[in-house]
């Protein structure tokens, strides 16, 4: 009897650990039983979809185009809020999207930091935004910028790099600069970002038990805002269409982000070269130096040994300085026009 016990247990517990590991399956926008698609979406060649978001003057009118790529946690409504105003006078047009799994835009279960990439490439051509185009990227859509500048770069005309997050684990890194880095994030923060490098398969679990703090970030602990962050937070933590954003699972927007933001690349920002040499575009680097969601201490470095990127640090501001009144202009203003920022007092 005894035997058998230990037999069925062992069979029993194992199928139970696996279930708990498992994610459940996302909840496909326009399927069966799965949100309403309620945006405009454009189909991509191997099926999936993606929702977004055009803004500013019309697009055969725009003497600028750009591309947003936004954060983690959000959507193609927290497109860069540039005024009307200066889109007019400069003649700029405005596309956002749903990155893959998050609001209506499709899973990508194969998502890598190469595919996001080419998928801003295919929805540009879907878009008919032209052989060239802007590219503008915050927080996790910063160091999205990173991958566009290594595999689409011939297709861009100027990068703006807001708040990146960086991997601690990008090849030539020295071990000081990440572990100073490392040690800027909270306990809680250092294990879920740790799981989702080297145990990939467990971030789901990690960031979905009770038994212990995950994310600090996914929970939104005000202990991760700067004071200007605390000024600013009520226009993204209070923002209507939240319930969208995790509407498929967070598991194929917010779990994939980490693993694939913090996995094992194959290259790193440092081995890149200059793909504006010729002069035809730049690319802008802007962090906060208050910043205690992404350290800034990793954007530092790679502004130093990338001295083709052009390096703007905020020493009042934390991570969410594109939201501060009258910054989303300055950040497009020298992008396109080279116009530099008024410097802090």
């Amino acid at each position: 009897m005894v035997r058998k016990v230990i037999l069925a247990l062992a069979v029993f517990l194992p199928a139970l650990l696996y279930q708990q590991l498992q994610p459940p399956p996302p909840k496909i926008c326009g399927s069966p039983g799965g949100p309403q698609v309620t945006g405009t979406r454009t189909r991509l060649k191997d099926g999936r979809h993606l929702a977004y978001l055009e803004s500013g003057v019309p697009k055969d009118q725009a003497k600028y185009k750009i591309i947003f790529v936004h954060g983690f946690d959000s959507c193609r409504y927290d497109a860069l809020p540039i005024s009307l105003e200066l889109a007019q006078e400069l003649g700029i047009y405005q596309l956002s999207f749903d990155r893959p799994g998050y609001a209506e835009s499709d899973p990508n279960p194969a998502s890598t930091e190469k595919s996001i990439a080419l998928d801003v490439e295919e929805l540009a051509d879907n878009l008919q935004l032209g052989p060239k185009f802007y590219l503008i990227g915050f927080s996790m859509g910063g160091e999205i910028m990173w991958s566009c500048l290594k595999h689409i770069s011939h297709r861009l005309a100027g990068v703006a790099i807001l708040g990146p997050v960086g991997n601690y684990w990008w090849s030539g890194l020295p071990s000081n600069v990440s572990w100073h880095a490392w040690n800027q994030q909270l306990p809680q923060d250092k294990w879920a970002v740790w799981v989702s490098h080297h145990m990939p398969w467990l971030t789901y679990w990690w960031n979905s038990q009770k038994l212990f703090p995950a994310s600090s970030v996914i929970a939104y602990n005000p202990a991760l805002l700067s004071e200007e962050d605390k000024l600013l937070m009520p226009k993204f933590a209070f923002r209507t269409y939240m319930p969208q954003i995790r509407q498929q699972g967070e598991y194929s927007c917010l779990h994939r982000d980490m693993t694939v933001g913090f996995g094992k690349w194959s290259w790193s920002p440092l081995e890149l070269e200059d793909p504006f040499a010729g002069g035809e575009g730049k690319v802008h680097l802007w962090h906060g130096a208050e910043d205690l969601i992404v350290p800034v201490s990793l954007s530092r470095y790679l502004s130093e040994k990338l001295p083709w990127v052009v390096y703007h640090e905020l020493p009042k501001s934390g991570h969410m300085f594109p939201l501060a009144d009258g910054m989303a202009n300055t950040i497009v203003k020298s992008l396109l026009l080279g116009d530099q920022p008024p410097q802090a007092s």
